[in-house]
C-alpha cells in the first residue's frame, strides 16, 4: 500500500528509515519545513532531529510556513537544536527560549518569506522536509492539509526529504493550487479576481533529482484547540454583525458582503459562528486558515467558497472533512501562503479582514505580539498582511482581563505591529468603534467611550484631556504614556 504512494518509480529506491534521514543535517544549516499553523507539517523527521540533538552539538535556523504541531518546536527548542527561527511559532517552550535570548526569532510578515528567499535577501536552504500524500508520475508533490512555503522551498533547497503521510487520502489530489509569480523585475499580474479562481498547478514541480529521502508516517495533524463562544467572545461577534448589517442598510456593503479574513483562536471562530444565524449569505472567504467554523457555515449553506493555505481543524471536523472530501471538493482551495497572503490580491478582491490584538491605544496602534513590550507571544502572522491591504481592517479583543486589573486600551501601546494608518475598526466586548475619516483626536474619544472597561474609562479620559490641554496633533503626556505597563509590572494591576 505504501508503494503506491510513490508513482515516480525510480524514486522508490530512496525510501529509508527516519534515522537515516536525519543524517542529511549538519550543524548551522538553514532548514525549510512545511507546516502552517500545525497543518501539513513535518511530523517524524525534525522530531528525530530533536532527539539527535540531545547528545550532539547541532543547531539549526529553522524556516516553516507558520506554527508546527506535535510539540515540535518545542521539542527542538528544549534540545538546543534551535539557533534560529522563523517567521512564527505558538509554543510555549520555545516562546521562553526565544524571550531568553537563547534562540533568535525573526517575527515576519507571512507574504514575505518566499518573496525574501527567491529574491536571495535571506541564507540560501540546504535541507527542505516537505509533507505529501504522494508523489505523482511526474516527479510533483501532492500536499496535504497545508501549502505554506512548501513550493519555495521545494524549489530552492539543495536537498529534498519527503515525508508521505498515509493517514491522508490520496483524494486530497486536486484541492491544491500551486502558483510561482515571476521574479523581479518581469512580475505579471496575479491573475485572480474572485476567491474560487484556480490559475496553478494541482502539485509541487519538483526536480526529483534533489530528492535524497523519503520517509513513512501516518500521524495526523494536531488538533486545533476550539473554545466554545463566552460571554466576551458572544458580545465582540454581535458588535461586529451589527456593524454588517448598518454597512448594509447604509449601501455600503451587501448582503454577500466582501471576502472574509479571520485570525486563528477562539474570538476568530466566534465572529465566524455568528454568521449562521444571520442575514448574510453566500459569503466567501480568502484567508490563511480554515478552522471549525468555516465548515460549518459551509455545511450552513452561509459559505460557498473559502479560500486559504491551510486546514486547521478540531479533531472531529478534521473526521468530518476526511470522511466526506467530496462534500468540500468544490469549496475550497489551499494555496501558497505568498499568494494566499499578498497584499496585491487581499487589495483587489475587497477582503474584510477581522484580527486579534492583545492591546491596542487611544489612537487606533494595535500590539498583536508582545506582552509589555518586550516579550513575545506568538508573532505578528499575517494580521499585517491583511490590516494595511483590507477593504476593512478590524482588530478585536477584550476590554479588560484578569478579574478586570489588566485593561487591553491603553494610553499608548507598549509595542507597535499595526500603526493607526492601518486600522478601521476597534471592537471589544464593550463596543465598537469605527475610526474611518477621524482625526487623532476624534478617534480618541470614540475609542474611549465605545471601547474602554468601564473600570478604566474615568483614568483614560483624564489621561487624554490632560494631554489635549497641552498640545499637539496626537496629544500624549509622555511621562505617563506607560505608567499603566508599569503599573502592572509593580503591583500586578493596572488598576490605581
Amino acid at each position: 500500500m505504501k508503494e503506491e504512494r510513490i508513482k515516480f518509480e525510480r524514486l522508490k529506491e530512496k525510501v529509508m528509515t527516519v534515522q537515516e534521514a536525519v543524517g542529511f543535517f549538519e550543524n548551522d544549516m538553514v532548514i525549510g519545513a512545511s507546516g502552517f499553523t500545525k497543518a501539513g507539517d513535518s511530523k517524524v523527521v525534525l522530531e528525530a532531529l530533536a532527539e539527535r540533538a540531545k547528545t550532539e552539538n547541532i543547531k539549526i535556523t529553522l524556516m516553516t510556513g507558520a506554527s508546527l504541531g506535535h510539540d515540535t518546536d518545542g521539542k527542538l527548542a528544549a534540545a538546543g537544536a534551535l539557533k534560529k527561527r522563523m517567521p512564527f511559532q505558538v509554543d510555549r517552550t520555545l516562546r521562553n527560549k526565544i524571550n531568553a535570548g537563547e534562540v533568535l526569532f525573526i517575527d515576519q510578515h507571512l507574504s514575505e518569506s518566499a518573496e525574501l528567499l527567491h529574491n536571495k535577501n535571506l541564507p540560501s536552504v540546504d535541507v527542505a522536509i516537505i509533507e505529501v500524500a504522494y508523489i505523482d508520475r511526474d516527479g510533483g508533490l501532492v500536499p496535504t492539509t497545508s501549502v505554506g512555503n512548501s513550493a519555495t522551498f521545494a524549489e530552492l533547497a539543495e536537498k529534498v526529504i519527503i515525508e508521505i503521510n498515509t493517514a491522508i487520502p490520496m483524494e486530497i489530489y486536486g484541492l491544491h493550487d500551486i502558483y510561482k509569480p515571476e521574479n523581479y523585475p518581469h512580475r505579471n499580474v496575479i491573475p485572480i479576481v474572485a476567491p474560487w479562481n484556480k490559475i496553478g498547478r494541482k502539485t509541487i514541480a519538483l526536480n526529483p533529482d534533489k530528492i535524497v529521502g523519503i520517509v513513512f508516517t501516518e500521524k495526523k495533524d494536531s488538533p486545533a484547540e476550539i473554545a466554545e463562544p463566552d460571554a466576551k467572545t458572544t458580545a465582540i461577534a454581535a458588535h461586529i454583525l451589527n456593524f454588517f448589517e448598518n454597512e448594509v442598510q447604509l449601501g455600503h456593503l451587501s448582503d454577500r458582503l466582501l471576502p472574509l479574513q479571520a485570525g486563528i483562536g477562539k474570538v476568530a471562530n466566534a465572529v465566524l459562528m455568528g454568521f449562521k444565524n444571520s442575514n448574510f449569505y453566500d459569503l466567501t472567504m480568502f484567508s490563511e486558515v480554515l478552522q471549525d467554523s468555516t465548515f460549518d457555515l459551509i455545511d450552513s449553506g452561509k459559505l460557498s467558497f473559502a479560500s486559504a493555505s491551510s486546514i486547521t481543524v478540531s479533531e472531529a471536523c478534521y473526521e468530518r472533512i476526511f470522511g466526506n472530501l467530496q462534500r468540500y471538493r468544490d469549496k475550497i482551495v489551499l494555496r501558497p501562503q505568498n499568494i494566499s497572503n499578498t497584499p496585491g490580491l487581499i487589495r483587489r478582491l475587497g477582503v474584510i479582514a477581522i484580527n486579534t490584538a492583545i492591546e491596542f491605544d487611544i489612537y487606533g496602534n494595535v500590539n498583536s505580539t508582545h506582552i509589555a513590550g518586550s516579550k513575545i507571544m506568538n508573532g505578528i502572522g499575517g494580521s499585517g498582511d491583511f490590516a494595511r491591504n483590507a477593504y476593512l481592517s478590524i482588530f478585536v479583543t477584550q476590554a479588560a482581563s484578569k478579574n478586570n486589573t489588566i485593561s487591553h486600551v491603553l494610553p499608548m501601546v507598549s509595542h507597535v505591529d499595526h500603526t493607526e494608518h492601518d486600522v478601521d475598526i476597534l471592537v471589544t466586548d464593550i463596543g465598537l468603534a469605527d475610526l474611518r475619516g477621524l482625526a487623532p483626536r476624534e478617534r480618541a474619544q470614540k475609542i474611549i467611550d465605545n471601547c474602554v472597561h468601564p473600570d478604566f474609562r474615568e483614568e483614560l479620559q483624564s489621561y487624554f484631556d490632560r494631554a489635549c490641554e497641552r498640545g499637539g496633533h496626537t496629544p500624549h503626556l509622555l511621562e505617563e504614556a506607560f505608567s499603566w505597563h508599569l503599573r502592572l509590572l509593580e503591583t500586578g494591576t493596572m488598576k490605581k
